[in-house]
């Protein structure tokens, strides 16, 4: 799996837009203004996503690529190494569950304004 095929993955859903608030070499991927999976673009490649604390530990013991979510709430967001161990499929469950877990995190008016 390759962060292009991450980038069109996630910029095919829903109110997805792609930013540059960090750094040249961390794009964000928001729904709703909200953030829903940062990229990293240098060596190792990587992404985070958003994530239930009881499924995050879960993945963790299970992937040694996945560990907790660099710069982040350890609780709720996991950092994905992408080095070819965890199953493509699984890559793009974790993006939608954090993609869905935003969204239902939204505000009544903001849900409205979608």
């Amino acid at each position: 799996m390759d962060l292009e095929e991450i980038r069109k993955y996630c910029l095919r859903k829903k109110d997805v837009a792609e930013s540059l608030p960090f750094d040249k070499d961390s794009p964000v991927y928001k729904v709703c203004g909200k953030i829903f999976l940062i990229m990293n673009l240098k060596h190792p490649f990587s992404i985070n996503v958003k994530c239930d604390p009881e499924e995050a530990i879960e993945l963790r013991e299970k992937y040694v690529a996945i560990t907790p979510g660099y710069h982040m709430n350890k609780i709720h967001w996991n950092t994905i190494e992408l080095n070819n161990s965890v199953p493509s499929e699984l890559i793009f469950k974790m993006i939608d569950n954090s993609y869905n877990l935003i969204l239902l995190s939204l505000t009544n008016k903001k849900k409205k304004l979608k």
